[in-house]
């Protein structure tokens, strides 16, 4: 449970595909996160609104909410979403866990780190599959490019991930959603390092 400051903590998730929802579903379960079941969607289904509601009641933080673009190259759902949730008064985006895809984007987004299949830590690119493609520290993605946009607005810590509940297996929520978890749990151990917290959990 995260409790430092008044605004709730949040960790978004770039997919929110079926196979998606029920890996982020294990993995919140897994730090003692809530996920936002209702953000599920490809696209994303809800607005940003509904999502912020949401948050709110959550009984605890973190709280993990899904976005979705459905491959749209211009700025879906899942982005405006993701744009309103950061910029809500009463919500702290922690991290991003940003989903490679196969895409067109020729930007990328920056990450901080990524988590390949095997749940090695590496400063590179991964991608859907969660192999390791480049050492450029970013991201390729549908929902993602927005991330570049709004980094200037949040201290968020950002990671590079395969596709969400699949990976070649690695990441199955019938398994535990393993690399997911890993995932989360970097983004909740660099939150707790910023704030000072004494017993940040293992990376």
């Amino acid at each position: 449970m995260l409790t430092p400051g008044t605004k709730r903590k949040v960790i978004l998730v770039t997919d929110g595909d079926l196979i998606a929802k029920k890996a982020v579903e294990e993995a919140a379960r897994n730090i003692g996160g809530r996920c936002i079941s209702a953000s599920a969607g490809n696209p994303t289904p809800i607005p940003g609104s509904k999502v912020v509601e949401l948050i709110m009641s959550a009984p605890y933080d973190p709280v993990v909410v899904m976005v979705d673009d459905k491959g749209s190259c211009h700025k879906g759902k899942g982005e405006r979403v993701l744009e309103y949730v950061v910029n809500h008064p009463d919500v702290e985006v922690i991290g991003v866990v940003a989903v490679a895809s196969n895409t067109d984007s020729t930007l990328g987004t920056p990450v901080d780190c990524a988590v390949n299949k095997k749940k090695e830590i590496i400063a590179g690119q991964v991608d859907k599959s969660g192999e390791k493609i480049s050492d450029a520290k970013i991201v390729l993605g549908d929902t993602v490019d927005v991330i570049r946009a709004l980094q200037g607005k949040t201290a968020a810590f950002v990671v590079g991930i395969g596709d969400i509940g699949k990976m070649d297996g690695r990441d199955d929520p019938l398994e535990g959603a393993e690399v997911t978890t890993k995932a989360l749990k970097l983004v909740i151990a660099e939150w707790q390092k910023k704030n000072n917290f004494a017993n940040a959990p293992e990376k």
